[in-house]
């Protein structure tokens, strides 16, 4: 008799930027239970997605197959990393990725809530997703903005680790402000 697949929360979180970032769809099989929840609160007049989502196929299409088609280059980041066999995860996010169309950089963060099956195979049945801030930048800002992201540890880092590097100045001054209110004392 066959054993039953259980996934992690770290392995479904791996899974979704995998699928997000690469533009992998069919990898959403492994992250999303089939009548999953996405909830998406935005604050940002910069990106724009419906409020709320119902069932794997249409998440996909929503979160990587329309996504996909405005963006390239995306990296993103969880500003923290799930305990084994939790039921639900909160954590803060970044990401950064250029505009198909204009070469602009795209820099955004907010914060994730994930909710897991309780049973076999232990997907993710909702997400809530919430945009801080998306800042747009010129593509002259391309290559300092990559640098920083690419030095990151991918696909968990930290908040404290992102400061390091950040390209200084206004046009990212929400999201170096969500980061210091996020930076977790040892």
């Amino acid at each position: 008799m066959p054993q039953p697949h259980f996934s992690t929360p770290e392995a479904v979180l791996r899974g979704y930027f995998r699928a997000k970032d690469e533009n992998r769809p069919h990898l959403l099989e492994d992250v999303f239970a089939s009548g999953a929840e996405l909830v998406i609160h935005n604050r940002s007049a910069n990106i724009a997605f419906p409020a709320a989502t119902y069932g794997r196929s249409a998440i996909a299409e929503v979160l990587v197959r329309s996504f996909s088609l405005s963006y390239e280059n995306i990296y993103s980041f969880y500003l923290g990393r799930p305990a084994a066999g939790v039921q639900e995860f909160t954590c803060a996010w970044l990401v950064g990725m250029s505009e198909r169309s204009s070469g602009n950089v795209r820099v955004g963060c907010g914060t994730y809530v994930w909710a897991f099956e309780p049973h076999a195979p232990r997907l993710a049945n909702r997400l809530a997703i919430t945009i801080e801030a998306m800042q747009v930048l010129p593509r002259s800002e391309f290559d300092p903005v990559f640098a920083w992201l690419g030095a990151l540890n991918y696909p968990w880092s930290s908040a404290a680790s992102a400061l390091q590097g950040i390209p200084r100045g206004e046009e990212l001054s929400a999201i170096t402000e969500f980061l210091r209110r996020n930076v977790t004392v040892a």
